[in-house]
């Protein structure tokens, strides 16, 4: 019956990639600068004010993973003009890349940031796959070496630039970076990025998370102390989760105790970070297991199926199947009814959600959790079109 239900989602999630939100996105969702438009109104018009680099990085992927699915749309073509459109515009000389370009493509903010160089590793990554252009890889490799040469902290680690605040360190970015060179060593075979994959998720299991209790946390000293206040304390769900997604990931090539972080990490979220009444993953517990932050955004929701599908593939257990399912129901409470391609992002603590432009950002997180799903070996003759599918 389990693997009956997840061929269902299986069906339904392609439809939705392939069939409405990449027609949709590539289209609306696309401006005559050659990059990807910022956010869309809930009536589906574009609002190109400014670009982010990191958005760019992330549609790269997004659209990256459309045409892995079997799209026939212009995602070869858009994405090479949008990657293109990162080497000559949103670089810096020192090899850093910029924050963010204007309307116009050209550079608004020129403040660098770990968070951003995080991405367009990840979408050099994703890239240099889907145009089979080795360069790609060369070019990623340069932007680590500019990290590694200017911004490696003697305590693990990189520091973040120029835009947050110095004096507090964060795992977010450096996950970002496990991710990213996971891509790179996957796609390229070079394994300086298998390295540097290990590097970071080692400082994870070491310094990330709480001995205690399993959970993840999120603010540190420059040594990767804990935080002294309340700081210190929180751990965001969904984080927990894509840790967890990316150590089974790299537990297949052969990272150490990576599954027994995958474990701590999931079970802590899913005990006190998973809104049974809302059937959603929150923002933020305390590592006490108080809630920090009732609210609860679309991407957790996402970190939750990917857990949960590389576990169903590791152990075929029916809990972690049945997860997929939960994840997947919490995941289309976002999809707005009369417009599915687009979605709400901020659900609040009654389960209405905050009234706001749609971010293009969270594409990257949907269909990454799809590609997952989609990839998903299940039982020959589960997949079903047609049928009354589940919601």
């Amino acid at each position: 019956m389990i693997t009956k239900e997840i061929g269902q989602i299986q069906f339904k999630s392609r439809e939705w990639l392939v069939n409405i939100a990449a027609p949709f996105w590539s289209r609306t969702g696309r401006t005559a600068s050659g990059l990807y438009a910022e956010k869309l109104s809930r009536t589906g018009e574009s609002i190109a004010e400014y670009y982010r680099t990191f958005v760019q990085a992330r549609q790269i992927y997004a659209f990256s993973v459309a045409h892995r699915q079997d799209w026939d749309g212009p995602a070869v073509d858009q994405v090479q003009q949008t990657v293109n459109r990162l080497l000559s515009s949103a670089r810096r000389q020192d090899g850093f890349f910029v924050h963010k370009l204007t309307h116009d493509g050209d550079v608004l903010d020129e403040r660098a940031d770990l968070y951003d160089q995080a991405f367009v590793l990840f979408g050099l990554a994703a890239s240099g796959s889907l145009l089979e252009k080795s360069s790609l890889f060369d070019e990623a490799e340069r932007l680590l070496d500019v990290l590694e040469s200017r911004w490696s902290h003697s305590e693990g680690g990189f520091t973040e630039g120029e835009i947050v605040d110095g004096s507090i360190r964060r795992q977010n970015p450096h996950m970002h970076l496990l991710e990213a060179f996971s891509a790179l060593y996957q796609f390229s075979g070079r394994q300086r990025f298998g390295d540097a994959a290990a590097s970071i998720a080692e400082l994870c299991r070491t310094r990330f998370v709480d001995a205690d209790t399993g959970a993840l946390l999120e603010y540190f000293e420059q040594d990767w102390r804990p935080l002294g206040d309340v700081r210190g304390r929180i751990t965001e769900p969904g984080h927990c989760l894509e840790w967890a997604w990316l150590f089974e990931g790299f537990a297949v090539i052969g990272g150490a105790d990576a599954l027994a972080v995958s474990d701590a990490l999931t079970g802590f979220a899913r005990s006190r970070g998973i809104d049974a009444e809302r059937g959603v993953a929150i923002n933020e517990v305390l590592t006490n297991g108080d809630v920090h932050d009732h609210r609860a955004r679309l991407w957790p929701q996402t970190e939750r199926m990917k857990a949960a599908v590389s576990r169903y593939a590791r152990t075929g257990a029916d809990n972690e199947g049945r997860e997929i399912i939960d994840a997947y129901r919490g995941l289309e409470k976002y999809f707005l009814a009369d417009r599915p391609a687009l979605w709400a992002d901020k659900m609040l603590k009654d389960g209405a959600f905050l009234e706001e432009l749609v971010p293009a950002s969270s594409f990257y997180h949907i269909s990454c959790a799809i590609n997952e799903l989609l990839n998903l070996k299940v039982a020959e003759g589960s997949v079903v079109p047609g049928t009354d599918l589940p919601r």
